[in-house]
């Protein structure tokens, strides 16, 4: 059948295909052990699925009577009582008051793919029940993070009554009692992490909050306000305000915006967060919001959407606008019914994330070169890198510190300084909360302001404070650097021959996604496979072909490597038998649909 299952059942450390260093230094193991395998068999046995996707399911602690719900989540079976969150009640009767009243509320979000889609949600819901909010999204560079002073004051000169924040608003001390005394409500739909002092607001509902028991933390913003939405529609049904004339928006048709936010904030992908990506790509694959229609047209996205396609192509592009442009254009897109407009600021978003990517590239050298000079050759130095350069766009400093993230495998920084104050995001590995230790760093007086969830944060620190700043995070991350970092492994949840890997075999492992955060993406072995081609191609990718025994090929493709270790085992392994290892994945060209393979390793044949 082309799935090779693993012989030797019996609990035991040897490496998967006994490979003890790869291409990049690590241990390959099965992620299942003795007990998972038996799992995996009793799912294979019960639930009549393949063995593969048996694997899969037991590689992720799923139960044996869960095995159905896992494999179609259900927003109606996963979606809580939005009255479990604290301060849902008070939101939701503000909101509604303000609805029934016709007063002007104005939604103020964040500059990334997030606030975006909460602004989004949100805006829709609100003229749907009748009314005509404004939105605001800041400028990053001119106003920062979240509520500013200024912004609110302009709001309130245009009679706003009632200001609601997504996707920011938790640390926002000072705007939020500006508001208020500037005669507004505030309710705060968040859920990045909270101290023990909020803001004076009507409602903050965050599941991140220290009084907040929902266990919703691992909801994105769009999530939050999901959830909220189906409280406030519940509510209006309540007192009669959805007529014939003006029916209740149906909010499963707006779950394309949730899953979006979903995986462009990297969130884990389990429970409701499962459900409202699966269902939102359904959403999606209708092609009935203009603005999403146009920019997957514009990003030449090749076949029905998958998750990928939200973080990689159609999020960077929404967030480029608030990167370096006018980062009110994702959300215009977003709520535009226009095709006309959602295909010309489709056109924007697209040009500008070019523009984004060449800026980002000038910026990567040097911080590379500075992060590789603080790790030492051997690269056992710092557990946490810290890079800061003058005159670096701060609207790119995340992605950079997302490269450096995922090349030296340790939570990274990124600060842009201009002038004697720095802008910088931080980007973690599984199993280090940097919120945490941003907010920590807060509190000691190291930072201006900072915040954030456990894999992304943002924060102002002054220069005099930088070396301050690098010897808190080493001294509050190291340990888990240490635990996350383990000996270098990559887990395997199966091996596969080339003439496995078929688009049957792929649509029954897809069974158990969408994957991401949380959910990590089956990684497969491909045992002694000849390299019959490899070449470097682009910018820095590696492109090969795979041939088993039999004769069966497959293509594969390695990204932005040819000069790190594994780009160069590749290409160095042309004409050899080796073991190789990464995602399978869909690929459609000229109306055809083929399997392709994303290498992550490489390793000699023993």
């Amino acid at each position: 059948m082309g799935f090779m299952a693993r012989v030797n059942m019996m609990p035991t450390n040897r490496p998967f295909l006994s490979v003890s260093r790869s291409a990049t230094g690590r241990i390959w193991r099965d992620r299942l052990d003795m007990r998972a395998s038996q799992a995996a068999l009793a799912i294979t046995q019960r639930h009549n699925v393949p063995d593969l996707l048996a694997r899969i399911l037991a590689g992720r602690n799923v139960d044996l009577d869960e095995v159905p719900a896992y494999l179609d989540p259900s927003i109606k079976t996963l979606l809580p009582d939005p009255d479990t969150l604290t301060d849902m009640g008070s939101a939701v009767e503000r909101m509604a008051a303000a609805v029934t009243k016709g007063e002007q509320v104005a939604v103020f979000g964040d500059y990334d793919v997030d606030g975006a889609t909460s602004t989004a949600l949100l805006v829709s819901v609100l003229r749907a029940a009748g009314l005509d909010p404004f939105f605001h999204i800041p400028d990053r560079i001119f106003e920062g993070y979240g509520p500013n002073v200024g912004a609110i004051e302009q709001l309130a000169a245009k009679g706003v009554t009632l200001l609601v924040t997504v996707d920011c608003g938790t640390t926002s001390m000072e705007p939020l009692a500006a508001a208020r005394r500037l005669g507004m409500d505030v309710v705060v739909l968040d859920h990045h992490q909270a101290g023990e002092h909020l803001p004076d607001a009507n409602a903050i509902v965050n599941p991140n909050r220290e009084d907040d028991l929902s266990h919703l933390g691992h909801l994105c913003a769009a999530g939050i306000v999901f959830v909220t939405m189906v409280g406030l529609l519940r509510k209006l049904r309540e007192i009669g305000h959805w007529t014939s004339e003006r029916p209740a928006p149906d909010l499963l048709a707006l779950l394309d915006l949730v899953a979006l936010g979903t995986v462009a904030d990297v969130v884990p992908l389990k429970g409701l967060n499962r459900a409202f990506v699966t269902k939102g790509l359904i959403a999606m694959r209708r092609r009935v919001r203009p603005g999403l229609t146009a920019l997957m047209d514009c990003a030449r996205l090749d076949g029905p959407p998958r998750p990928w396609h939200l973080g990689f192509l159609l999020g960077p592009r929404i967030n480029a606008g608030g990167r370096i442009g006018d980062a009110t254009l994702g959300t215009r897109l977003l709520l535009t019914d226009d095709p006309a407009e959602a295909k010309a600021i489709a056109a924007e978003l697209d040009r500008l994330n070019g523009e984004r990517q060449a800026v980002e590239q000038g910026i990567l050298a040097t911080a590379e070169a500075e992060a590789q000079a603080a790790l030492g050759i051997d690269g056992t130095g710092a557990s946490t890198v810290v890079v800061s350069g003058n005159g670096w766009h701060p609207g790119v400093v995340g992605l950079v510190a997302s490269r450096l993230k995922e090349r030296f495998s340790r939570p990274a920084f990124a600060i842009a300084f201009m002038g004697d104050t720095g802008t910088g995001s931080g980007r973690s590995i599984p199993g280090v909360d940097i919120g945490r230790a941003v907010r920590g760093a807060v509190e000691a007086g190291l930072l201006v302001k900072g915040g954030g969830h456990a894999m992304a944060a943002g924060l102002t620190v002054e220069r005099h404070r930088l070396g301050d700043l690098r010897a808190y995070l080493e001294d509050q991350l190291s340990p888990a650097v240490e635990r996350a970092g383990g000996e270098g492994e990559l887990i395997i949840d199966g091996a596969l021959t080339a003439s496995g890997a078929t688009p049957y075999l792929l649509e029954q492992v897809a069974r158990a996604g969408p994957y991401g955060a949380g959910n990590p993406e089956p990684v497969f072995a491909f045992p002694s496979h000849r390299l019959t081609y490899a070449e470097s191609f682009g910018n820095g990718h590696v492109r090969a072909r795979l041939t088993a025994g039999d004769g069966t090929s497959l293509k594969a493709i390695a990204f932005r490597c040819a000069e790190e270790p594994l780009g160069r085992a590749i290409l160095g392994a042309r004409g050899r038998s080796v073991h190789v290892a990464g995602h399978l994945e869909l690929e459609h060209w000229q109306g055809e649909t083929r399997v392709g393979l994303r290498l992550k390793d490489v390793a000699e044949v023993g």
